[in-house]
């Protein structure tokens, strides 16, 4: 099969011919149709998070595609189905974590010492085949295109799981800081809900952007943010906590921040300034990453019934080195899907 292998840290991907894999007891053989690129698989292959565990490295958390073949003991799926399979596929089931017999979310992945993931510590979906566990699989929407759902594996499953984190009530005011592959999504998903939404980013390019997305309001930082009145639940989908540490100034009273944006430079600090008005006025920061199965489903149902779109850029998997590129330098608005 075609795979789009990582040859190294900091190496151009390279489509290469791999091995075809074949399902063992409790696992599907599925034909990928897309997957999208991810910031985190940029990162991953630059070597700024870890470089994909497997040989060869074949990396992708976003994969859809048709299960083609069944391992024994499977019931659950059949061929012909239309799946994607998950970024975390289980727990090492023995540390502490494990041992609570939590659900296997994104949490699992950050607390667990050896999970098992995709593109990861498994291998990924920029290839014409993946293997998955049966149980790590979610089915798809009908008529949901492959390319609509790529990006609902991860940006979209995130984002939605942000915005249920926040726990927003009706007339909720949202604000969604960044408009890239997560935030054009949780923009989305907090319009679809009937809230009023704000977009908080400083590139001034996107502004339009994120107009057409829905929001009612675009404001460039959080001192513009209180200036509009605030919001009740802030959303962080940029890679910054200095940005939402600085948006605090416009969360009002009771309200809720969500950091689902991973900055791994700098720590979350509430400003000096800010320490007061923070404990005295019922204010809330938690952080969200993939919250469960039910959520992934609700995620994607929103997107198949035509209330939350996501803007995609799709590439033939010839052409998958400069769909990464694309991706690293910003330069895609606002996912990157490649078809297999």
């Amino acid at each position: 099969m075609r795979a789009a292998v990582v040859p190294g840290v900091d190496v151009a991907w390279e489509l290469r011919e791999v091995a075809t894999p074949s399902p063992g007891p409790g696992e599907v053989l599925v034909r990928v149709r897309a997957c999208g690129v991810c910031v985190n698989d940029v990162l991953a292959t630059r070597g700024m998070l870890p470089f994909p565990a497997v040989d060869p490295a074949v990396t992708g958390h976003e994969p859809v595609g048709e299960v083609v073949e069944v391992g024994a003991g499977v019931t659950s799926r059949r061929p012909g189905d239309r799946v994607g399979v998950t970024w975390v596929r289980s727990g090492c089931g023995r540390c502490d974590y494990c041992l609570r017999d939590l659900p296997v979310t994104g949490q699992t992945a950050l607390n667990c010492p050896a999970p098992t993931t995709t593109g990861f510590t498994a291998p990924g979906g920029h290839a014409e085949y993946l293997v998955a566990a049966a149980e790590s699989t979610v089915l798809l929407p009908d008529g949901l295109a492959w390319e609509l759902a790529a990006p609902v594996m991860c940006a979209g499953y995130t984002a939605w799981s942000a915005l249920r984190a926040a726990e927003p009530r009706p007339h909720d005011r949202v604000a969604v800081i960044g408009i890239g592959g997560l935030g054009h999504l949780a923009v989305q998903y907090a319009k679809a809900c009937g809230h009023e939404t704000v977009a908080i980013t400083g590139s001034a390019d996107k502004h339009e952007a994120a107009r057409r997305l829905g929001a009612d309001l675009v404001v460039a930082d959080g001192e513009q943010l209180r200036a509009a009145g605030g919001a009740d639940v802030v959303i962080l989908t940029a890679p910054s906590h200095r940005a939402a540490a600085a948006c605090l100034a416009g969360l009002r009273v009771q309200g809720r921040m969500v950091l689902a944006g991973i900055d791994g430079v700098e720590p979350f600090t509430i400003p000096p300034a800010m320490s007061y008005p923070f404990f005295s006025q019922g204010q809330r920061i938690t952080g969200a990453t993939h919250g469960g199965p039910h959520l992934l489903r609700e995620a994607l149902e929103l997107v198949a019934a035509g209330r939350v779109t996501p803007w995609v850029e799709t590439f033939p998997a010839t052409r998958v080195a400069e769909a990464v590129d694309r991706v690293a330098k910003g330069e895609v608005r606002f996912r990157a899907v490649v078809e297999y």
